[in-house]
């Protein structure tokens, strides 16, 4: 190889490798955006991150966050959907490289129960077990894990509050849902709040669970204890107006 050869492709190499993208500062710069929650702003240093550093489980996770907690910004369905699809795929590639991490466990769950909203009835269903099932497999991974004690008891009041004939229908045609209750929600969602009693969304869903649950005055108590905290995180306003909603309903004369 000639002098001039060799020179030209240390240059050049020189140059890609300023050009290289520097991971820890994407991710550095991507953890303001996400308290800001500018989850668009996230979502792009997370998939520079993933450019310059593939199959990280760690940066998949954050990715599925940011395209889940997009889905709301939407304005049609078909978004709506592919966003959730988007947010599950990455979930299971970040579970396919760190299956013990309960977080990225806890994604499919979340991404499931996103993307079941979006779905046929049938696919409603199957994927309604899957939450449960990957919450519970998250809590056997980490027992003191309270995002998926909050997953479970939700799906637990949720399941456990559909009506008589809605239960009926997806038994005789599906064949049902696994066994829930409004009491399992209260235990789930009571650890959640004690490992992280600042965690505004553990405090209102506590109080829809024990609204569910038939308990109106705890449920009153705790909707107000979670309504008198900041918000802080993506979907805590929207927690608050549809807690306010059920607060107004518990007052209401009968």
């Amino acid at each position: 190889m000639s002098p001039l050869r060799a020179w030209s492709l240390l240059i050049l190499s020189g140059l890609a490798l300023h050009a290289a993208p520097d991971v820890a500062q994407l991710l550095t710069d991507a953890r303001p955006a996400e308290t800001k929650l500018d989850s668009r702003r996230a979502l792009e240093l997370y998939l520079a991150a993933d450019r310059a550093q593939p199959n990280d489980a760690a940066i998949l996770q954050k990715i599925a966050r940011q395209y889940s907690d997009l889905v709301t910004e939407l304005t049609t369905d078909d978004e709506r959907r592919g966003y959730a699809q988007t947010a599950l795929d990455y979930s299971l590639r970040a579970v396919a490289l760190a299956p013990q991490n309960p977080e990225n466990v806890l994604s499919l769950a979340v991404s499931h129960g996103k993307l079941a909203v979006y779905s046929d009835t049938k696919t409603k269903i199957q994927y309604s077990r899957l939450v449960k099932e990957e919450a519970e497999r998250a809590l056997g991974i980490d027992p003191n894990y309270a995002w998926a004690h909050h997953v479970l008891g939700r799906w637990h009041y949720e399941v456990a509050t559909l009506g008589f004939a809605t239960r009926f229908f997806v038994r005789v045609i599906y064949g049902g849902l696994p066994a829930a209750s409004t009491a399992e929600a209260v235990r789930h969602l009571q650890r959640a709040v004690d490992l992280e009693p600042n965690e505004l969304a553990h405090q209102l869903e506590l109080g829809f669970a024990l609204a569910a649950d038939g308990q109106k005055e705890n449920a009153r108590a705790q909707f107000a204890k979670g309504l008198a905290l900041p918000s802080r995180q993506k979907h805590d306003e929207s927690a608050k107006t549809r807690a306010r909603s059920a607060l107004a309903s518990l007052y209401a004369p009968r």
